[in-house]
């Protein structure tokens, strides 16, 4: 198949799934699909398709999805920045899909390309484990693209009483709260322009945006604002310890890093691909086994792997 950066040598009834984004080579996606399909005995590869290591762009996003489908994969994972534009070029949505707005998994069936979004339960299950008693009073997320469309109805469904949405795109962030304040969660969304004007007022910090990624280190916000009555949390999970993460527990704040969001949104992309459960304990475990050394076993697609 065309513009794949991996090959696998799977036999043919082998279930074929990959990952489409930019700078997308420190995923662990391939290693937990894989492991936890080895684990139940079945056959399945898992491809990375780096738009930026292929000299793609989001124009190139037909074709690409076009190949899979021909290929005979069973879908794939569609990540940063494309989980927006992805819905343009599907046959239908799953209704939380369509509700949210952003698609992070296209399942391929019967002819049709159905796009589904496994990061609200991830977010939501990755808060409710690693933050149990975290206050939702007043929350401040950062970023308003497919990311943080998926946490802002998350935290929302959680029962946070007042979010404050911040994009260094203004009318991204708008067009979510608009969005949020479609549905149930009435007026509890608001967006704002200066997150350090209200930083101090807020109980949370939710980073939705891909600073702190290997490839975009810094933090996404003045960390010396932050003060220990305060949680932290970072759907980046490459590094595990962003710098906004490192940042707040030298505050003392209480902090989750994006591992656990990334292991319960893959579960589910697992199950749609698959039609199997998936152990989400197991593949936490496989998850933290990661390491470098194993990047170039017969689980990996590739030497180095962001999802």
């Amino acid at each position: 198949m065309s513009g794949s950066t991996a090959t696998h040598d799977a036999p043919q009834d082998a279930v074929r799934t990959g990952l489409i984004g930019r700078q997308i080579g420190a995923s662990r996606s391939p290693w937990l699909h894989e492991r936890e399909a080895q684990a139940q005995g079945l056959a399945l590869s898992y491809t990375l398709f780096d738009f930026a290591v292929l000299k793609m762009d989001e124009s190139d996003l037909a074709a690409q999805l076009a190949a899979a489908e021909a290929a005979g994969y069973a879908g794939l994972n569609v990540t940063y920045p494309y989980k927006q534009a992805i819905i343009a070029l599907l046959d239908e949505l799953s209704v939380e899909a369509a509700h949210i707005g952003a698609v992070n998994t296209v399942k391929f069936a019967a002819g049709r390309r159905v796009g589904h979004n496994t990061d609200v339960v991830g977010f939501a299950e990755s808060m409710r484990t690693g933050l149990p008693n975290a206050s939702l009073e007043r929350v401040l997320q950062l970023g308003a693209g497919g990311g943080g469309a998926a946490t802002a109805h998350a935290l929302l469904e959680l029962g946070a009483r007042s979010l404050l949405v911040c994009d260094r795109d203004a009318d991204r962030a708008a067009t979510l709260v608009r969005r949020l304040q479609g549905g149930s969660s009435a007026q509890r969304a608001v967006a704002i322009d200066d997150p350090l004007a209200v930083i101090g007022t807020v109980d949370g910090v939710v980073n939705a945006t891909p600073m702190g990624m290997a490839a975009n280190p810094q933090a996404p916000i003045d960390t010396a604002k932050l003060s220990s009555r305060q949680w932290v949390a970072d759907i980046v999970y490459f590094p595990i310890e962003t710098e906004l993460l490192r940042a707040a527990r030298a505050a003392g704040c209480a902090t989750l890093d994006g591992s656990r969001m990334a292991v319960y949104q893959a579960a589910a992309a697992f199950e749609i691909f698959t039609g199997r459960k998936a152990d989400r304990a197991r593949m936490l475990k496989s998850f933290m086994e990661f390491s470098v050394s194993t990047a170039g076993s017969s689980f990996s697609s590739a030497s180095s792997r962001s999802q």
